[in-house]
This record gives structure tokens, sequence and C-alpha cells, in this order.
């Protein structure tokens, strides 16, 4: 019998609708869910009742938990009647179920119970899953329904609470519901409850078909695409190129698959590779080599010119290596395999034993079948006698979707002469970014302080630590012991939370020198989660005089100190942690699980291969690259394998990642493995990297493209070779996929209470250290110069090149007003007859039937986009250097662009630069005054400090008040029109009086030092 079980905690309520005649109401709540029923207590006259009771209910079905629903009902009960009434019910789907260490308090707004009813209010829940077979679920109610105000008091769970439930992980590993439930209201700021965490429980995600339907099409040739139709080309090389490659499911032409004559592959994105699978298990009754008796043994797989090697042994007879080795069939040279079994020497390795395979006698696999059984095979000494030692094998055929070929040693990945590489370093791996949740700690106050000098008050700040993080407050100089701050500062944290939150009062004694006056420490997984912005109660924390003291509490209940801090500590998980730019973001999701909608989509990505890559590195007197791919998407990163000794290599690895947002973007980059022997202090060197929108995707379409790999050097922008990709993007409801583009682009909280643009920055530094730091601990380890490359960590950071590429950015998106206003230039001076003509007999029309105006530019803009259908992109946007204008940079910006903070170059340079700095800012600083200067013209209309102008422009409103109160609109806008569009020998040259008056208006520039 299953143990598993939901557990819903009913917090309280918050501005319940009156019910009872005199302003009030006698709430409860009675909770549905599978066929039973729980209640709590009844909260007499109370419009914002708290419960804080804890229900089980048992669960008959885990496989179809996410079909079921639970239902809150709040009634208000009539004690005369003994009968209830709606106040409103909250209804919760089973996919925003979570394991009991997600679980937040969350306030769901009230609905109504039917079209007539009237509801308001908020109730605060708290619902989980666990599986602790020590919990026993509540007693169900009565059956008779007017028993149930017989006694009111509910029944509790019977769970102890010191203990943390465990998550059950098959639930979650069910089908999806459709939809989520959503909230639309503030959260109840008087309520505030404290949680336990347990670890998270893994969880593994469904697998869906998305029915992606393929067409046929004739074979087109590949063409080079224009990514911008409306920018100036750049470069042929620098522009990605349309592919048609035969993959798993058939060769792809136009973004369609030709199903070929072979059945289709798992991995449809990639060419299928067939390799030579041999798994060396484990070895019995070897015999001993040396003359102290002992056995070093390891085996050698080898198939021509190349050989793998498994770990060696130590004085071991029985030794189990568990092994498999890749070699692929396009590139062996020998008919035979051998298998040797050798012992480790100092000086020469001795023969033990060896086992030959016919490679035509090898069986294939194709999955899913079942893997191949091992079997035993004796061993041959060198006179081709068998031996009693005996040496566990599986020998198949395969391809690149066979499970063990991730982990497998890969003969395309190495080269013959270089089997002595660490093979763990060059494995594909794929990583999972932690969670990152944002810490939000408000400094309230202290109390009673005590400084060594007792005969002065303390100039007291205080000092907050997260790790690495450290941020102050401001320092106050109060005549008191108990100085108040309030201030809201905000750190970083990664689940699991390994730090420690530190809080040091200071006291500034003198200058660059304080003194601390005690500590607080505070562990991170005992801090109330929220995901909305609720209040959390405040506490007061005891001041120790050392780290070590605050985490002691038998030592703190034995000194009393009567020093306190006041702290409101809480993790914000209502925001998405920003460790990348919100203009590319891969994720947009909050941190809180019970906020995350279901997927709308599925990406798939093929990485078939790179073509043209520069030489990175020098192996015996020539140029050459041991290059691996990261890609990025959500919080999953994929590392591919590193191919050795290649400037084309093949990697043909398909992924797929589940899509949330299509307003997302995907990452991929290539970079050289220098901890293979490499040089540059041991960093990887980056290659290049492609970002993809998926919102500019089709859905169903194949995109096979060769993508230009570009990356900007001191010496100016090169092309350091091609990525050859595939890439897919399936949607599972395409109601809910354009539902999104009504949502906001980031959770609510970012609205609710936004962050400022410089926390938003250090905030995000904060998030790619720790993401990088985690994943630099992987094995094979992601380096911290990968995951700042891919997160463009220093996008922040000043570019004159950048700012040029925007002021042109700027000019493009303004270029279609400019040209409208040339052309109604031209109209007004009556450059074309017959066009202003046209003009003004369309002006009159509109003039004198107003309601066709917004028809007519709507219609307008309805046919301007038919029309570009036909011209539409039907390609993934790449990086442009003409947009990024670096195809037009001077060297020394770029050598600025390059230079590191603070700056390395000589003083000389810093001072052309700050000089060539402050001339631009000059001209910017001359154009922020004009616009000054026209705004307080404006301003000096009606200020009377020309009193002749403000009277010439007071007389001049009476008279049109009056003119437009006796003429009506359409003649006054007539007459307004043709002014502006009279013919030319009806102008001067010299300005209007209007303007003239304008410019004669005093502003504030002389009142400027």
């Amino acid at each position: 019998m299953s143990n598993l079980k939901l557990g819903v905690e009913v917090v309280g309520a918050h501005d319940l609708m009156p019910k009872d005649g005199q302003g009030s109401a006698s709430a409860f709540v009675e909770l549905h869910f599978d066929q039973q029923k729980f209640r709590t207590t009844i909260k007499d006259k109370d419009l914002s009742p708290v419960w804080n009771e804890n229900f089980y209910f048992n669960i008959s079905d885990p496989s179809s938990l996410s079909n079921l629903t639970l239902e809150a009902h709040v009634y208000h009960h009539k004690r005369e009647k003994n009968s209830k009434s709606s106040l409103g019910k909250v209804r919760l789907t089973g996919t925003s179920f979570v394991p009991y260490s997600d679980a937040i308090v969350l306030h769901y707004p009230l609905e109504k119970q039917g079209i007539l009813s009237r509801v308001k209010g908020e109730l605060g829940l708290k619902v989980f899953v666990t599986n602790d077979p020590s919990i026993r679920s509540s007693n169900p109610l009565p059956a008779m329904e007017s028993s149930l105000f017989a006694d009111s008091r509910a029944t509790q769970a019977q769970a102890p609470e010191q203990e943390t439930p465990k998550v059950a992980q098959k639930v979650f590993s069910d089908g999806k519901s459709e939809s989520r439930h959503t909230f639309h209201h503030l959260p109840n700021p008087s309520q505030s409850q404290k949680q336990q965490h347990a670890p998270p429980a893994a969880t593994t995600q469904p697998s869906v078909d998305y029915g992606i339907r393929e067409m046929k099409s004739e074979p087109q040739a590949p063409r080079v695409v224009r990514m911008f139709p409306g920018l100036p080309a750049q470069p042929v090389d620098y522009t990605p190129k349309e592919t048609s490659p035969f993959l798993g499911g058939g060769q792809v032409v136009g973004g369609r698959v030709i199903r070929g004559d072979r059945p289709a592959s798992t991995y449809d994105l990639v060419e299928q590779m067939r390799y030579l699978f041999v798994r060396v298990v484990k070895a019995r009754d070897l015999p001993t080599m040396d003359v102290t008796g002992s056995l070093d043994p390891y085996v050698e797989v080898k198939v021509g010119n190349y050989k793998g090697t498994t770990k060696h042994f130590e004085k071991k007879q029985n030794p189990e290596w568990n092994e498999v080795f890749a070699f692929a069939r396009d590139r062996m040279q020998s008919s035979v395999l051998e298998v040797v079994v050798k012992d480790k020497d100092l000086i020469k390795d001795d023969f033990v034993g060896i086992v030959r395979f016919d490679l035509h006698e090898v069986p294939t696999r194709v999955p899913p079948d079942s893997p191949l059984a091992s079997e035993w095979y004796r061993l041959e000494d060198k006179k081709g006698e068998k031996s009693k030692a005996e040496l566990m094998l599986a020998v198949w055929y395969g391809t690149q979707a066979d499970e063990a070929f991730p982990d497998s040693w890969h003969s395309d990945a190495i080269s013959p002469d270089s089997s002595s590489i660490n093979s763990t370093l060059i494995r594909s791996k794929v990583y999972h970014s932690p969670r990152l949740w944002y810490v939000r700690v408000n400094v309230i106050e202290a109390q009673d302080l005590v400084a060594s000098d007792k005969s002065r008050f303390p100039d007291a700040y205080v000092k907050v630590q997260i790790g690495n993080q450290v941020l102050k407050t401001k320092m106050v100089q109060s005549r008191t012991l108990s100085p108040v701050w309030n201030e809201d500062l905000l750190f970083v944290a990664a689940e699991p939370f390994d730090d420690h939150l530190i809080l040091s009062v200071e006291d500034r004694t003198g200058p660059n020198k304080d003194e601390s006056i005690g500590k607080v420490v505070i562990p991170l997984n005992t801090v109330e989660k929220r995901a909305d912005d609720r209040i959390i109660r405040s506490r007061w924390f005891g001041l120790e005089k050392s780290v070590s003291a605050s985490m002691d509490e038998h030592q703190s209940k034995k000194d009393k100190f009567s020093s306190r801090l006041h702290l409101r500590v809480v993790l914000d998980g209502g925001y998405h942690v920003l460790d990348e730019s919100t203009h590319y973001s891969s994720d947009l999701r909050p941190t809180a699980k019970q906020l995350w909608r279901p997927s709308i989509g599925v990406l798939e990505l093929g990485i078939l291969n790179a073509d043209g890559l520069h030489p990175m590195k020098t192996r015996e007197g020539k140029g050459t690259s041991d290059t691996y791919c990261v890609v990025k998407y959500g919080q999953k990163w994929v590392r591919t394998r590193t191919i050795i000794n290649s400037l084309s290599p093949k990697y043909n690895e398909q992924y797929t990642w589940e899509v949330y947002d299509p307003a997302t973007v995907l990452i991929v980059g290539v970079f050289d493995n220098n901890h293979l022997g490499g040089s540059n202090g041991n960093k990887d060197t980056k290659i290049g990297k492609v970002r993809i929108r998926l919102s500019t995707l089709e859905t169903g379409r194949v995109y096979t493209h060769s993508y230009p790999l570009l990356v900007l050097h001191p010496s100016g922008v090169k092309k350091m070779g091609e990525i050859h990709l595939a890439i897919r993007f399936s949607y599972t409801s395409f109601p809910n996929m354009m539902f999104l583009y009504s949502r906001p682009l980031l959770p609510k909280m970012h609205y609710v209470r936004p962050l400022t643009v410089m926390q938003q920055d250090m905030l995000r530094f904060q998030a790619v250290n720790l993401v990088a730091a985690r994943l630099g601990r992987a094995e094979p380890p992601l380096r911290k110069e990968v995951v700042e490359y891919m997160s463009d960590a220093d996008s922040h950071l000043w570019s004159m090149r950048r700012s040029k590429a925007n002021f042109f950015r700027l000019m493009s998106v303004f270029s279609g007003l400019l040209s409208a206003g040339k052309w109604f230039g031209e109209v007004c001076m009556w450059k074309n007859p017959i066009t202003t003509v046209l003009v003004q007999v369309l002006f009159v029309m509109l003039v004198c039937f107003p309601e066709l105006i917004l028809t007519t530019v709507f219609l307008y803009m309805f046919l301007i986009g038919v029309w570009n259908y036909r011209f539409r992109p039907r390609y993934p946007p790449h990086m442009s250097t003409r947009i990024s204008y670096a195809d037009a940079v001077s060297p020394d910006e770029l050598d600025e662009e390059f230079d590191t903070f603070p700056s390395r170059v000589s003083p000389e340079v810093v001072r052309f630069r700050y000089d060539r700095l402050r001339s631009v800012a000059g001209r910017i600083q001359t154009v922020v005054g004009d616009m000054a200067t026209q705004g307080e013209r404006v301003q000096a209309l009606l200020s009377w400090r020309d009193p002749r102008a403000t009277t010439i422009f007071l007389i001049f409103c009476l008279v049109v008040a009056i003119v437009l109160y006796a003429t009506p609109f359409q003649v006054l806008a007539l007459l307004g029109g043709f002014y502006f569009m009279r013919h030319p020998r009806f102008r001067h040259r010299v300005p209007s009086a209007p303007v003239n008056f304008f410019r004669r208006l005093p502003a504030r520039t002389d009142s400027m030092l």
C-alpha cells in the first residue's frame, strides 16, 4: 500500500465578505480531495481568520495525481439555522503540487461559487506531497451534513513536527495537466508562517508525443541567407548558409524532411554514426606474473591503430573495470578486435592473455533493444593456448543513440597517439544550474549596544555577509545605544544552502578603524521562503562576541548578552534570479516552483559538426585544436565531447529542452580545451558563439544552417570557423503559446517590488559567480571563463563601439519617421504637384469623415504586414558585424574595449581616451542643454518672466478660444492643413511669426555659472 499523502496547511484568510448582517462572518474551510473531506475550526466574528491547521489526505492512485483536484471552500457558519453559506473557493490542479521542501505559503484569491455569488478576499494555503510513513491521514468528516457543526474542532494530523517528510519521486514522473492556477491579487501582508526544509527530491520530466508532421518537398540548392532585409548586407563570409544534410530522419530540404528508405533514427536531427562498442566488465583467475606473486592488471582494447586502456589495479587477480570503449566504424582499418590483459610494470608491461574477435561476426544492437549480455571468454597465452583466466566482455555495433555512448571512451575524440589523455576531461555531459534565490535582509534596528569605549556612543553600522558577498548599511551617528537603520540588502544564494548569513555590528572608532560589537549567524536553510509580497514577521537576534559562539546554542544560553539585533530575513522566490541579460535570457521563470506554468513545447538541437576552425595551439609542429561545444538554455547546460586534433570535428549529438516561453534565446558556444596540454594558463579559449531566439522559429520546421563563429579581437573581428546546427521547435498547445504573448515577460514580483538597475547589475554578477562555482565542481568541470562567456558577464562594461552601435540602432528605428517627415516636407514644398494634390484630397476626406482616420491607419498597417509576409525571413537571425559596428571600429577603440578594469595602459593613452570621452560628453551636454532650453521656454509662456511675451500669449489664447468656439473644427483643420501644404510662392524664406516669438522667450541659460 502506498504511503503517499497530500498535505494541506490552512494558514488563514484575509478580507472576507461579511455575511452575518453585522459586518462580520464566522468562517471555516472545508477541503475536498480524492473523495475525502476535512474541515477546520470555526473562527467567530473574524473577517481575517487565522487557523494554522494541518490536514493529510490519502492518495488512492499516485499515478493519477496530476489529474486530481484539491478544492478549498470557505463557508460562513449560520448558528441560528445550523447551516452554511459560501464565502468563495480555491481550486488547485495536481500539477501545482510540489515536494515539501519546495512548498511555500501562497495566498490565492477566492473564486465565485456561482455566477450570482459575491466574494472577495484571499485564502492562504501551503500544499505539498509527502510519503513519510510516520504521518497518518486525518479523520474524515461525518457522513451526515447536519452533524458538521456538532463539534467545531477539526481533527489535526498526527505527524511529529520535528521530522521533515520525505518526497515521493514517482508522482512527478507522470503526465502533466493542462494548466495551473494563476494568481492576480497581492498577498495578505498580515500573515507570516515559518516552514521547515528538506533536501529536494529528484524529479523526472514526462515524455510527450508532440506529433510533429514532416512534409515533402523538392530538393533545393544550399544558399546564403540575409538576416536583416532592411539593412545593408554584411560580407558573405560572415553570413549563415542554409544546408541540406542527410540526417537520421532523412534529407532536410528547405526546412522539410524527406524520408529515406531506411527507418528513422531516435536521433533524427544528427547524422547516424556507427560505432563498435566494447564493454570490459571484469576478469577472474588471472595468473601471477611477478616474482612476488602479485599482479597489477589492466586491459588494452585495440582496433587497428586505435587503442584504449582501462585503469589498472594493484595486486588484484579478480579485478572489475566496467568500462566501455567506442570505436568509430568509418575509421577502423582492421577486421580484428584484440582485447589484451596486461600486467603493469615499471619497465615493460607483461603480457597476460588475449581475446580476439572477428569484426564481421559482431552483432548489431538498435535501441530500444535491451543491452547486450556480457559473456565470459577464456584468455589465450602467447602460444595461442587457452588458459584458466577468463575475461567478461560484451561486443556489439551501435550508434550514438546507444545509452552507453555518453560515458564511453571514443576513438573519434582522441588521436592514435594520445590515448593517455584522461577520458573524463573529454566526455559529453549534461549539467543543471543550481536553483538561485534572492535573500532579502531587512536590518531594522539594534538595542543596547555595548562599545569598548564606555565614554562615547558607537557610530554603528551592520556588515552582512553570505559567502563572498558583503554589503554594509549606512553608518548611524546617533546619541543613543539603540541605532535604527531600516535598510534592505539583497543577496543571491544557491541550493543546497551551504553558506550562512553572518551579520556583524561594527563600531567606527577612527579613520579606517572598525571594532566589532557582536555577531549573528543565521543558517540559510532555516530562513522562511515566500513567493509573493506578503510581510514576514521580524525577529530579534542576540549578538555574540564571535561566530563560533553564535553557532553554539549551548554557549549562547550560558552567556547572556544584552545586545540584540532586529531583523527580517526572507528567501524571495517570486523573482527570477537574473544570471544573464534580459535581452537574451534563456529562462524567465521565478524561483518558486509553485509559480511555474506548464511547458508550451520542446526545443530540439542537433550539433552536427564544425568546419574551417582556426588552429588554437601547436602540437608536433602542426596547428590544431581540441574543441568542444557548450549549449545553454534554461537551467540545463550541455557540453559535447572534446574532439582531439581536428580542425573539422564531427559531434553529431542531439539534445532536447522543454520550452516555457518563446521569448527566450538558445546560446551555443565553441571552445578549445586547454586542459589537455595547452597553454593560456589552463583557461579554455573561446572560438565563438551563436544566439538563436526561439520566437523567430517556425514551429515544426527543421532549420539546418552553418553559422560563422565570429569573435572580436583587439585587431578586429575575425571568423574562427563555422558551426553546423539543426534546430526544431515544436509546441504542445497553440492557445497556451499565443496566450503567453499577453503575459508579463518577468514574474509578477519584478513589477510589484522592482529592483533598481544597480541592484540588478550587482546581483547578476553574484549569480554568475555562483553558477560558475557550482558547475566548476562537476566532472568534467565547466570552467568559469566558459560560464562568463556564455552568460555575457561583461556586457555592461563601457565600450565606444557598443555606444556607436546603439546610436545607429536608434537611428534605424527612427529612420521610418524621418523618411515620413522628409516625404511630407516634399509634399508641402510641392516637389511633385500631383502627389501634393492627392494628399490634399485625402486630407479633406479624413477631415470630413474623422471616423475613418483610425480605420485607415490600421488597415494600412494590415496591408503592409500582409505584403511583407512574402519577404519574411525563413532562417534564424545571427550576429551581424554591421549592427555590432565591428567592421568599422578603430584599433584604439578596440584596445580600449579589451582593456582591463582598472586600466593597464600608460597614463598618456588614458589621458587621450579621457579627453576623447570628454569631447563626446560635451556634445551630449549641448544637446541636453538645448532640450532643457526649449522646455523652459514653454514654461515661460505663463510664468510672467517676460511680461510682454506673456501678455501677447494670453491675448492670443483668448482670441483662439473665441474663434474655436464660433468656428467648426473641420473648418479650422482644413485651413490649418492647407496652410501647412501651401504653395512655395506663398512661403517666406525667413521663419514664421510663431517661431520667432517662441525663440525670443527667456530660458534659464543666463542663470547658469
